[in-house]
């Protein structure tokens, strides 16, 4: 099962919704656990849910305002025994307290090592930031065992626009080290994810232990019309990790972007780079599925544009670019044109022996030079080739991507192959 919950617009309740697929949450019931009460405390804003499974019991950390005071934000914890958490039985469990009773939000928890950390953003006295990032060790899933450690303040351009926010933070245990995301800046277009990493044999309660990413890992996406993603989680399906965020199709907002209901849920597969560490590529907006391409000649490859010409390349840095969909061709029934992701206005379209993304264009000589057939691969039937008229293929040759007559000649065959990555 794959459960979800987030903010309702209203900010008044935690909900969580349940199916057995990640696409069926889209339309899956969504359930309430808990209400805010009329007053008093926890009558404000009820903001940021987040649901954990632990020792057998099921946890949600939720941050909450009072009533008189909605932005006198603490962080609370919710507890129940039942198996399904979207059944009756939640209780209140009261107040996670930590070392300042000041404003505190967007807890997390996860293991490692045999330990339990509770990871969460507040805003500390003494520091002029509206939150910063702090771990400590948790005795329980009701109370923390260590002093919190702060692990990071928003001091880059990118993390001080609009107010000084790290927040939302997010755990991912991958190749010999731990990652945490995290999300900066105003909750308009301005928002976006950064990223720590330690070492996983570091002490994870010292703050030298953790690097922060000198640049935002993801972000604002004009060409795709997405707008502020950040605060972030992962799940998998099967083997693949995936990327859960909020994020606007628009830009312009009137009136206090907090009070916007429409930072809606995505999700995207996330990649790695050949160094181990997370590949976030960019939000990739509405579209069917994505491919990335590896020629069979070169499977460690991938197809991708640069300067908007096709090539063949290995340890793409810029994942969307070597991100495509296949999309209805321009030459009517049984054709398929290959959409860019980062630049949906862009198709790969064949100019001379070679091949480029370009804008689309309503004319036959556009049509026919972005069509192609795909075809089961020439050299390998689960994969694909794509045809171009009667008997030309694209083709991967020494790091371009070109047309080419394959014929029957084994090697060339190969190289007109594609399998999915």
């Amino acid at each position: 099962m794959y459960y979800l919950t987030g903010s309702v617009p209203e900010y008044d309740r935690v909900v969580i919704r349940g199916a057995s697929t990640l696409d069926g949450l889209s339309a899956a019931r969504e359930r309430t656990i808990w209400r805010r009460p009329a007053s008093g405390r926890m009558g404000g804003y009820i903001w940021a849910p987040e649901l954990h499974r632990i020792d057998g019991r099921w946890y949600v950390y939720f941050a909450a305002g009072d009533k008189d005071e909605p932005f006198r934000i603490r962080t609370y914890v919710l507890e129940s025994p039942n198996a399904d958490p979207r059944a009756d039985g939640w209780v209140l469990r009261g107040q996670m307290v930590t070392a300042w009773d000041t404003f505190t939000l967007d807890a997390t928890t996860f293991t490692h090592r045999g330990k339990r950390y509770f990871l969460w953003a507040q805003s500390e006295p003494g520091i002029a930031t509206n939150s910063n990032l702090y771990i400590a060790e948790m005795a329980s899933p009701l109370a923390l065992k260590t002093a919190p450690v702060r692990i990071a303040t928003p001091t880059l351009p990118w993390e001080v626009q609009g107010f000084k926010v790290n927040e939302g933070p997010a755990v991912l245990v991958r190749n010999g080290r731990v990652f945490v995301t995290f999300s900066a800046s105003a909750t308009d277009a301005r928002y976006c994810m950064g990223l720590l990493t330690a070492d996983e044999n570091a002490n994870l309660l010292d703050a030298r232990s953790w690097t922060k990413s000198p640049n935002p890992v993801f972000g604002t996406h004009v060409p795709t019309s997405q707008y502020g993603p950040g605060h972030n989680s992962f799940t998998t399906v099967g083997d693949v990790d995936v990327l859960v965020y909020h994020a606007r199709d628009y830009r312009d907002i009137s009136g206090d972007p907090l009070f916007d209901p429409n930072r809606h849920t995505r999700v995207q597969r996330l990649h790695w780079n050949t160094d181990g560490t997370p590949s976030f590529g960019v939000p990739v907006g509405r579209g069917g599925p994505i491919v990335r391409l590896s020629p069979l000649d070169a499977p460690a490859l991938f197809v991708r544009h640069y300067e908007y010409r096709m090539r063949v390349d290995g340890n793409v840095r810029d994942l969307a670019d070597s991100q495509f969909r296949f999309v209805p061709g321009f030459l009517g029934a049984g054709t398929v044109a290959l959409q860019s992701v980062n630049f949906p206005d862009r198709y790969a379209r064949v100019d001379g022996d070679a091949l480029r993304v370009d804008p689309f264009e309503d004319t036959d000589a556009y049509g026919r030079a972005a069509s192609f057939t795909r075809v089961p691969g020439l050299a390998d039937g689960t994969a694909v080739s794509l045809r171009i008229g009667a008997d030309n293929y694209v083709a991967h040759d020494t790091g371009r991507l070109v047309v080419t007559k394959p014929g029957n000649d084994r090697e060339t065959r190969r190289r007109a192959t594609f399998r999915f990555g």
